[in-house]
């Protein structure tokens, strides 16, 4: 598996990464058995992907004991990524949010470490930076990302200092960073690591409807407002979400790919992505998510799918808040 430099760092990543959010088990993600962890680990780690995505949020820090475990032996073979949360920007904070994540990953140093969500309220872009940057001349951290800044946010952190990722929620079905916020990446070489490739598998195939779905995976706008704990409170494109699934599942059908695989692949041909970040629950999925990296498509295969999500994209338009919009957004 051929990686991929991240932004302007030394950092080489796979194509593929591990998100290890779902690990964390519960009634989102349904119980996870820890030798399934441990498997799912070893096997991308034989696999050639080396690059792991965690956060002090998931799990209460659950997920980053979890990868730190896993790691036991082979930790000079992974990139580990993690987050600070935004309840943690304040210097102090931060260092120790730092401290709690290095021990709880039992790790030296942490490879990526990103803001997960941009300061708001009193916290300063420039205290978040100074600090990030003392921790990285300090070695506790190698490289600076950043996760969920827009087109404001964006050029105003890099204005206090330099990053070398954006993780962002992008898919065939949640294309809103292209309007605006990809550019930028492009512009100032910042990596782009997708979460949520598939679209709260919604590009599984599996399912046909919305009424099919599990509650938890109907909160985005393509849902209308008035389904369980959706809180974007708007009409929602069911029809057109669904419309979009059937032509991918078409595309993939005409040249005998899996929805999962295409999808995946498809992200890493756009401009800009260097990583993108699958859940891996099991080596099962680590197996189907290796194969999705090692996809090339054609590039009328890439016109062919960029058209059928088109309408949607234009629909969903530019805020990439996949849950709330307008004054309820969380991008700016």
């Amino acid at each position: 598996m051929q990686h991929r430099k991240l932004g302007n760092s030394a950092l080489m990543v796979s194509p593929i990464g591990v998100g290890f959010w779902g690990i964390v088990g519960g009634d989102y993600w349904g119980a996870q058995d820890e030798r399934d962890t441990f498997g799912a680990v070893n096997a991308a780690l034989d696999a050639g992907i080396n690059f792991f995505d965690t956060a002090e949020g998931y799990g209460d820090g659950y997920s980053e004991e979890m990868l730190g475990r896993a790691l036991k032996g082979r930790r000079d073979e992974a990139i580990i990524a993690t987050k600070v949360s935004q309840g943690n920007l304040a210097p102090d904070d931060i260092r120790a949010a730092c401290e709690r994540s290095l021990k709880r990953l039992d790790s030296d140093v942490i490879d990526l470490y990103q803001v997960h969500w941009p300061p708001r309220r009193s916290q300063s872009l420039e205290d978040v930076i100074a600090t990030l940057l003392d921790l990285q001349r300090e070695g506790k951290i190698r490289v600076i990302g950043v996760s969920n800044f827009g087109t404001l946010d964006m050029p105003d952190m890099l204005s206090c200092g330099r990053y070398d990722a954006n993780q962002l929620p992008y898919s065939l079905l949640w294309r809103a960073i292209e309007f605006d916020i990809q550019p930028q990446c492009v512009d100032a070489n910042i990596s782009i690591l997708p979460y949520s490739p598939l679209n709260q598998a919604l590009l599984t195939g599996r399912y046909r409807n919305a009424d099919e779905m599990p509650y938890s995976r109907t909160r985005t706008r393509h849902f209308r407002g008035d389904r369980r704990d959706s809180r974007h409170g708007t009409a929602g494109f069911e029809s057109e979400t669904f419309a979009a699934v059937d032509a991918i599942r078409a595309i993939c059908a005409d040249i005998g790919q899996e929805m999962v695989h295409m999808a995946l692949a498809w992200l890493l041909h756009k401009p800009a992505v260097t990583s993108v970040l699958a859940g891996a629950r099991n080596p099962a999925q680590v197996e189907s998510n290796r194969i999705a990296g090692e996809l090339r498509l054609s590039d009328e295969t890439m016109r062919r799918l960029d058209d059928a999500t088109d309408e949607l994209k234009l629909k969903l338009g530019p805020d990439p808040d996949m849950w709330g919009t307008g004054d309820d957004s969380r991008y700016r």
